[in-house]
């Protein structure tokens, strides 16, 4: 008899590999590749992709190996939109993000400890930032939206997983919890979050937090791109943008009719 721990193993490692298999472009992605990016083995990942790919859940392109989601998540993912999804309602205030700054503008939604890209909008500006695209996911207080729903969370939850999540090892030093700390602080105080190049070289970001009905930091509006556009004074008219933005989709989506 399989125990409950055994199968909440597996099913952690399903999740995994559905996350991982979502994350990759729409070519696919190898066996191997999502084995390494769920951290499990690559026995373990093939026997369990082929099992998902019996139910529908992922497929394999016969002439390349390559693993995506399959058709049975789509039908899943369309009947949750109804209850999660905002992007439709959203869509008009990242449009208008994008054309008053002329950065990129993103919505996205919190998922537990991760931040989802969920929709992006190209500015008027030639540069742009490619650090953030649809789909991607991110730890919370990495990014400007993940930091922006962090530093609304309270004391006692933000405490909690910064005690139990290690940033360091994959993003570096100046993702230690004592600079987390320091970056929510400023975010408390100005109510916008900065990410000042902490991903990638010569790419900033604002982001505001946007609230559900219950007050919590559901989502966040960001704003992306090169260094030169995010100087000290601009920074501050971008974040009064992004707040007035947040503010206006925070009462829109508490406005919407409650899925029945």
């Amino acid at each position: 008899m399989t125990s409950p721990d055994a199968n909440a193993s597996v099913i952690g490692k399903i999740c995994a590999l559905l996350r991982a298999a979502g994350g990759e472009e729409p070519s696919g992605a190898s066996t191997t590749a999502l084995a390494r990016a769920a951290g499990i083995a690559r026995p373990t990942a093939h026997r369990l992709l082929s099992a998902l790919a019996d139910e529908g859940f992922v497929d394999r392109d016969s002439a390349t190996g390559r693993w995506s989601l399959g058709p049975e998540i789509y039908l899943l993912g369309s009947m949750a939109a109804l209850r999660y999804d905002v992007t439709d309602q959203a869509r008009n205030v990242v449009q208008h993000l994008a054309a008053e700054s002329g950065e990129s503008a993103f919505l996205s939604a919190r998922r537990g400890a991760e931040t989802v890209c969920l929709l992006r909008v190209e500015g008027s500006f030639p540069l742009r930032s490619h650090v953030l695209y649809e789909g991607i996911r991110l730890p919370l207080g990495v990014a400007s939206a993940g930091l922006a729903i962090l530093a609304h969370l309270s004391d006692r939850e933000v405490e909690a997983y910064l005690d139990g999540v290690d940033l360091v090892t994959e993003w570096g030093e100046s993702h230690s919890s004592v600079e987390i700390r320091h970056r929510v602080t400023h975010t408390r105080t100005t109510g916008f979050a900065v990410n000042p190049a902490l991903l990638v070289e010569g790419s900033w970001g604002l982001g505001a937090a946007v609230f559900d009905r219950a007050g919590q930091p559901a989502w966040a509006l960001s704003l992306t791109g090169v260094e030169t556009r995010f100087r000290d004074d601009r920074r501050r008219e971008m974040g009064k943008l992004l707040l007035d933005a947040a503010h206006r989709l925070t009462v829109q989506l508490g406005e919407r009719p409650s899925p029945g």
